[in-house]
């Protein structure tokens, strides 16, 4: 029934996808300013975790827009996007890029409050934080360019 309503109109698939490109690029954007901080590459003179703490809502609420409309983009044709390997594989890597955000990513951005040095600890962390962020963007561009299985059309 919700992908009938959803189906029912020729705008609503762009307008959703719209809005899941923009908020993961706002998500993906706050999250990428803290990590490249933590690789000492950007926005020097505040702490990670300042800046963690002042992107925190931005970050929460565009991300949050972004799996919701992206629940609903996956609801207008199911098969479409659970038989396609570029889906899940950003399915594998968002929700380990989110399990490894809140734990693992904070622990280490919190930590660095109190450091004035950033450590190899700090550095790997960001490496990984924003290789499964790019590996999410990378499935998402891909799934119209992957069938079922492993063909490529």
């Amino acid at each position: 029934m919700l992908a009938d309503t959803l189906n029912a109109s020729p705008f609503t698939f762009p307008f959703l996808e719209v809005m899941h490109i923009i908020s993961f690029a706002i998500a993906i954007g706050t999250i990428a300013l803290v990590d490249f901080r933590l690789l000492g590459l950007a926005m020097l003179r505040q702490t990670p975790g300042k800046l963690a703490r002042v992107t925190r809502l931005w970050t929460l609420l565009s991300l949050s827009t972004a799996i919701f409309s992206g629940l609903l983009m996956y609801a207008t044709d199911p098969d479409k996007f659970y038989l396609n390997v570029s889906f899940l594989f950003k399915i594998a890597c968002l929700i380990l890029a989110i399990a490894f955000h809140f734990t693992v990513h904070a622990r280490v951005v919190h930590a660095q409050e109190v450091r004035a040095r950033i450590g190899a600890a700090a550095r790997v962390t960001a490496c990984v934080s924003i290789a499964l962020w790019v590996g999410v963007v990378f499935g998402g561009i891909f799934i119209e360019f992957v069938k079922e299985g492993l063909s490529f059309s």
